[in-house]
């Protein structure tokens, strides 16, 4: 079957990861210290981010999971607690940065136009709430490109679990076999797969290199600029 459908990840996909969620994160872990910066430090660590360098390791909390996954390794230190209270702070810190600091990534804003125009029906999923979404992509008016948007609070589960996948498809009318996933982290392919979706590319636009997708990606690429130019995403 022909490709009809495209589900992006947000972050690292289409969003410049490094310049909207760096500061974001560490702003999350200070307010999870309680203005200690040592301990924020730690908690940043924790999280998958290395203070020192700004690293962000892929596949850990703050690299690809939700505020919930966030809190729970902030709170694997023994002065953090896990309270519903801290998650929604650290909700509350990465909606209003994102809507703030976002950055899409060069040369993104005409690449999902094109694709658009080219008739796919076009998808957004991403492990950010919904809020957090509206709020990154709204300042840079391609919301409307985009046929379908979940976050992880939007009542499909979150990755790797292929509930916003299926839903995609659902929504706008395709089966899985017509849909392809694009995303910078192993969770977005392995939701991607989960679903039985005919294309599953990696980026390495965002935290994670060609080695750490290369089992699951059936593509790698450079970035979803890269895409306009593939055979399989012709008009």
């Amino acid at each position: 079957m022909a490709i009809r459908g495209i589900l992006f990840d947000k972050d690292g996909t289409l969003i410049d990861y490094e310049r909207t969620w760096v500061p974001i994160n560490r702003e999350a872990a200070l307010f999870a210290a309680q203005g200690d910066k040592d301990l924020a430090d730690h908690l940043l660590r924790l999280g998958g981010h290395d203070p020192a360098t700004d690293r962000v390791t892929p596949g850990t909390a703050l690299a690809a999971g939700d505020f919930n996954d966030i809190a729970q390794a902030f709170a694997a230190h023994p002065r953090v607690a896990a309270t519903s209270e801290l998650t929604a702070g650290i909700e509350r810190i990465f909606v209003r940065g994102g809507a703030q600091n976002s950055a899409l990534i060069s040369g993104v804003r005409e690449t999902i136009e094109e694709l658009k125009r080219r008739g796919f029906r076009l998808g957004l999923a991403t492990n950010d709430s919904i809020g957090g979404l509206e709020a990154s992509l709204t300042p840079h008016g391609i919301l409307e490109c985009f046929d379908f948007a979940a976050g992880c609070d939007s009542g499909h589960g979150a990755k790797p679990g292929p509930g916003m996948a299926l839903a995609f498809c659902e929504a706008v009318g395709i089966a899985p076999a017509e849909a392809a996933m694009v995303g910078d982290a192993v969770h977005d392919l392995a939701m991607g797969r989960a679903a039985g979706f005919a294309l599953n590319i990696g980026v390495v636009s965002g935290t994670s290199g060609r080695e750490d997708l290369e089992d699951l990606a059936d593509l790698i690429l450079a970035s979803v600029n890269d895409m306009p130019a593939l055979a399989e995403f012709q008009a």
